[in-house]
Order: C-alpha cells, then structure tokens, then sequence
C-alpha cells in the first residue's frame, strides 16, 4: 500500500509545471513523484498552531534579517523526472537562496527548517513519507508537530530524531540559532 493515496490513482505522471495550473477549490495539493496527492484543508487547531509558530519563528528571523519564514503551503521542487513538489506548513529558508527576480512558480531550492503540523487524519506514512523527502532534498531539520498528543517529533539531517514534550522548548539548534520556543505556547 503506497505511503501516500493519490487523488486520481490512474492518471498519468504529471510535472511540476502542470501542477501549476491545477485548479482543485478548497483542496491542498502536493505532487509526489509525478502524481498528484489532494487533501482536505486542515482545520482550526492545525491553523492555530501552525499561526503561532510563525509569529514566533517571524519575531525571531526579523532580528537577524538572515533567514524567512514562509507560511500557507508553499511549494517547493524538490525532485525532478518523475517530480515532486511539496508544501509545508511553515518553511525557514536563506534569504540569499531566494533568487532575483523571484520566481513566479515554485521554489527550487531546500528550506532549512521545515514544519508539518499534523491534522487528525493523516497517517504516519504519509507524515514519514514527506519527512523523508524533505531530508533526501537537504532540509537540514524538519519538526513535525502533533497537536493531539502534545509532542513534537524533530528529525534532522544526520538521521537521528528526538521528541519534544508540551513541557520542554523547540530549539533551533545550528539552523535557527537562539531560537527556543515552549511547545505549550503554540499548542
């Protein structure tokens, strides 16, 4: 059984470009590897969530100046032929990654910091699956919040994983330096 269910099982691979032009209304997309992947819209406690993270991770980033914060699904390339294209709920990434113009489709480059923040239907192969592609494309630390249980699960690049409980901090660890947030302020 794959990780992930697509929408239409029996289409044919499609690429980033086409995703572009998808038009799927009050849907969430991603494409992976070549099909396309079409959720429900996440609901309060997911938006709740993920909001005060990014105006916690935001506060921060404006007193470097260095990194962004992008939030409401950005897409991100992160493989080609067949292609993938993925949209976190919040992604941190270099400034000077960004190139000038700025695109007008997705994001060809790797987010430092990636965050999902889980909805009550989703399914850890789902979860797995795009952690796991994340950290294939160079995504140096990817936090993968769960509401519900109160944790948060934190992989990074070198392979190891830690949980964060409701009564310990998110660190920023190397990517995100002097950042440290309660998890209990964002749940």
């Amino acid at each position: 059984m794959p990780a992930e269910r697509a929408y239409v099982p029996n289409m044919s691979l499609m690429s980033a470009d086409e995703l572009l032009h998808v038009g799927i209304p009050d849907k969430r997309v991603e494409l992976v590897r070549g099909t396309l992947v079409v959720r429900e819209p996440p609901g309060y406690t997911h938006g709740r969530v993920t909001v005060n993270l990014a105006v916690r991770l935001a506060a921060h980033l404006e007193a470097t100046g260095a990194l962004q914060v992008l939030v409401a699904e950005t897409g991100f390339t992160l493989a080609t032929n067949p292609d993938t294209v993925r949209g976190p709920d919040l992604a941190v990434l270099r400034r000077d990654q960004v190139p000038v113009p700025e695109p007008r489709g997705f994001l060809e480059l790797r987010p430092d910091l990636v965050v999902e923040v889980l909805s009550p239907g989703e399914r850890a192969g789902e979860i797995l699956a795009k952690v796991a592609d994340w950290l294939s494309a160079g995504t140096k630390l990817v936090w993968v919040i769960d509401p519900e249980r109160r944790v948060t699960r934190v992989y990074r690049a070198d392979g190891s994983e830690t949980i964060v409980t409701a009564d310990s901090a998110l660190d920023g660890e190397g990517v995100l330096p002097g950042f440290s947030c309660p998890l209990a302020a964002i749940l």
